[in-house]
């Protein structure tokens, strides 16, 4: 199922925004060139906002501001320590300017 969050004007390149689908929130970052990549938005080690994290575009990461652990943005996996868990990822689409994200039926 598809939910329209934003607009890719949304987020400067290079950073990342906090959204809501269907009551989750969700990080979504624009890496530039048209890329945007959607994570959970609260760190698995200490319910932080991701999206008010730093944005790694060579790295495809997104670091948490409160321990500093960072997230690989593709597959939602922990680069770095504090943080062992996963984030949760999710499939952006981009049509037109429109930012939508796919989330499994529940």
């Amino acid at each position: 199922m598809l939910f329209e969050v934003g607009q890719t004007t949304d987020i400067p390149e290079g950073e990342a925004r906090r959204f809501t689908a269907d009551r989750i929130d969700i990080a979504i970052a624009n890496l530039g060139d048209g890329v945007f990549l959607a994570v959970d938005d609260i760190c698995s080690h200490a319910e932080s906002s991701l999206s008010e994290g730093e944005v790694d575009t060579e790295d495809e990461t997104i670091e948490c501001p409160r321990h500093g652990s960072t997230f690989d943005l593709r597959t939602g996996k922990p680069r770095t320590l504090p943080a062992t868990l996963p984030v949760l990822t999710f499939p952006v689409k981009v049509e037109g300017d429109t930012l939508l994200i796919e989330l499994e039926d529940r």
